[in-house]
């Protein structure tokens, strides 16, 4: 047992052992800092998708609950302490540092871990799925037939929703909606001008294009198993620009992806229609000031430059990854493979045998009890 004293800031804290110990409660090494704490929850949820105990679907789900909670943590924290460095604020969280030196500590040490969960999708997961029957495809890797069948269904469900943006002296740079993929695309017109285009990728088309598996079934641990092929939905897009650029010649094409401020902070007090508020604060976030731009390490400084400059923003806020942006966008097809024996088993709920043999006009509290 710890016998312990308050006495104004100290605290007098007694071991069985007799050796009394005073500590400092303003002491900042006794804290940790909220922001980095939350961050290294995200990298528990990290080691869940690394766990080799867990079926391999669900690791891949996990590491896509990583992207989609560093999405709100950006959104929010972040946000919350940009606000703060904006506005001049000084004051010491509880571990002793400004909000600017949190927003360094918490941008490194997400960045880090945004890179670390990206290079692990790559070298570890899509490796042990293909193995499983389950390919995940760079463009580049498709057969021809794949290619031929990726083609059609661009010109009957992607070609048709696609607005390809430019952005000249008369036509000022679009809003970039928050968390949404969007290629840059370098065109040059028939006079050998450059000009600088954008494209939204759709929010509802799926985040990986099924496409024929060849061949159609493997063999996994002495059962038969059907193959799934999927392709990135963007890539499929930039292979077929041209079809959106007639006439011109596509130079380069590079994927982006942004995260806007969502930290929505209301005075009660101060609010006459509190509901109303909420409302114009709900339809301001939209709008809110970019937080992350995310790219490829392949993107040249020309373009990136474009980005910063026309979404006010700079390079402490760009974040360069390997591979397709936003993992968040991994959980809805992943639903859709029917492959049980790589996922959690479902769970069968079940009343109790005591409930049941209990009479039905019994007090269902006391069985509980």
């Amino acid at each position: 047992m710890m016998r312990e004293t308050a006495e104004k800031n100290n605290i007098l804290v007694s071991p069985d052992n007799g050796e009394s110990q005073v500590l400092d409660l303003e002491d900042f090494s006794l804290y940790n800092n909220r922001e980095l704490s939350l961050l290294d929850f995200q990298y528990r949820v990290f080691e869940e998708a690394q766990d080799e105990d867990n079926p391999l679907l669900e690791r891949l789900k996990f590491l896509s609950i990583v992207g989609s909670n560093l999405d709100e943590f950006y959104m929010v924290r972040v946000g919350g302490l940009k606000k703060q460095v904006a506005s001049g604020v000084t004051d010491l969280s509880i571990d002793g540092r400004t909000p600017a030196e949190q927003l360094l500590a918490v941008r490194t040490e997400a960045q880090r871990l945004m890179q670390t969960a990206h290079e692990y999708l790559y070298t570890t997961l899509i490796p042990e799925l293909a193995a499983s029957g389950i390919r995940i495809l760079d463009y580049s890797e498709l057969t021809a037939r794949q290619k031929e069948e990726a083609t059609w269904k661009y010109e009957q469900t992607m070609f048709p929703v696609l607005t390809p943006l430019a952005v000249d002296p008369s036509h000022p740079f679009p809003h970039i909606s928050n968390l949404s993929l969007n290629l840059a695309v370098l065109v040059r017109d028939e006079l050998g001008g450059e000009r600088f285009a954008r494209v939204k990728v759709p929010r509802p088309l799926s985040r990986l294009m099924p496409v024929i598996s060849e061949p159609l079934k493997i063999k996994v641990n002495s059962s038969t198993r059907r193959v799934y092929s999927f392709v990135w939905v963007e890539q499929v897009i930039a292979a077929n620009l041209q079809s959106l650029f007639p006439g011109m010649k596509i130079e380069a094409v590079h994927p982006f992806r942004i995260t806007r401020n969502a930290d929505l902070t209301i005075q009660e007090q101060e609010a006459d229609d509190l509901l109303e508020t909420m409302e114009q604060g709900v339809r301001q976030r939209r709008l809110g000031s970019v937080l992350r731009l995310t790219v490829n390490p392949d993107m040249p400084e020309q373009v990136r430059s474009i980005l910063i400059e026309n979404m006010a923003t700079d390079e402490n806020d760009v974040v360069i990854v390997n591979g397709p942006l936003g993992l968040a966008s991994l959980m809805e097809p992943i639903s859709e493979i029917d492959r049980f024996d790589l996922k959690f088993q479902p769970f069968v709920p079940f009343t109790s045998l005591r409930l049941k043999s209990e009479p039905r006009d019994g007090d269902f509290f006391t069985v509980v009890r």
